[in-house]
């Protein structure tokens, strides 16, 4: 199958690494879906960037946990752009808290978030991908917590798990469609959710990671770009890493610490 990407949808693309995701795709010859949550501003900010690159954007609102109305959101926009060939799910997030203190509806509001919101963007992606039977991209932004845990992040660690395990399960029953599915789990990375943006990455010294630094939004988007390019056909059900060697860093990390610290702040 020649597959030729023109058109893609980049969920929560109104700031960080969505935006910056929407920016390269564009980059890349690629007309773009711009959603947004609650920052409309951003989003029609990260459209004027497409359009300078000389592609066409179409902006909507998106709330992944308004489960009745992300089907007819994603099939919009693909009906605006003419074709849906990269869906990016990126709209995610949580808060933390330990463990003990948690309570059901906590849980299930990021669980719903991370999980059961991306299980819906992907799925109407693929329903699309697969009517249409050009074949396609889906990638999932999920986090090194979907691998390693983080104390004080039980919903959000599980549900990225969760996200990994979708992930490769799909790409087994879509890949003799001409669909790849794959992750990329970002660690820390100098974005909004972090309070920071990205012109802090080269300024803030991390000495627990081996590039000793915060990542930049532009660094995660350019691995995404890579996965919904021609030049991906062969990668599925992957989960790239790209946290500057940071998940390498347990049994040293762990045998440097010099207080209980970490059990309360994760």
């Amino acid at each position: 199958m020649d597959f030729t990407p023109r058109t893609a949808i980049v969920t929560a693309s109104d700031s960080g690494i969505g935006r910056a995701t929407a920016i390269a795709l564009a980059g890349a010859g690629l007309d773009v879906g711009v959603t947004w949550h609650s920052d409309e501003d951003g989003a029609n900010e990260t459209a004027e960037e497409v359009r300078r690159l000389g592609r066409k954007a179409v902006v909507a609102q998106f709330d992944a946990t308004d489960f009745d109305a992300v089907p007819g959101v994603i099939t919009k926009l693909a009906e605006e752009l003419g074709g849906l060939d990269v869906f990016v799910n990126n709209a995610g997030g949580g808060t933390g808290g330990p463990f003990l203190d948690l309570d059901l509806d906590g849980w299930r509001t990021v669980v719903a978030l991370n999980l059961d919101g991306a299980f819906l963007g992907m799925h109407t992606a693929a329903k699309l991908m697969t009517e249409r039977g050009t074949g396609g991209r889906i990638i999932a932004v999920t986090s090194v917590h979907g691998s390693q845990p983080r104390v004080g992040s039980a919903p959000y660690v599980a549900s990225k798990h969760g996200l990994e395990g979708l992930v490769k399960t799909m790409a087994q029953e879509l890949g003799d469609r001409g669909i790849t599915v794959n992750s990329v789990a970002p660690g820390e990375i100098a974005t909004p959710i972090n309070d920071m943006e990205g012109d802090e990455a080269e300024k803030t010294h991390r000495p627990g990671i081996p590039i000793p630094r915060p990542g930049k939004p532009e660094e995660i988007a350019d691995v995404i770009a890579f996965l919904a390019s021609p030049a991906s056909s062969y990668v599925t059900a992957a989960t790239w890493v790209v946290d500057g060697g940071m998940l390498q860093m347990g049994p040293q990390a762990g045998s440097h610490l010099e207080s209980d610290a970490w059990r309360r702040d994760g």
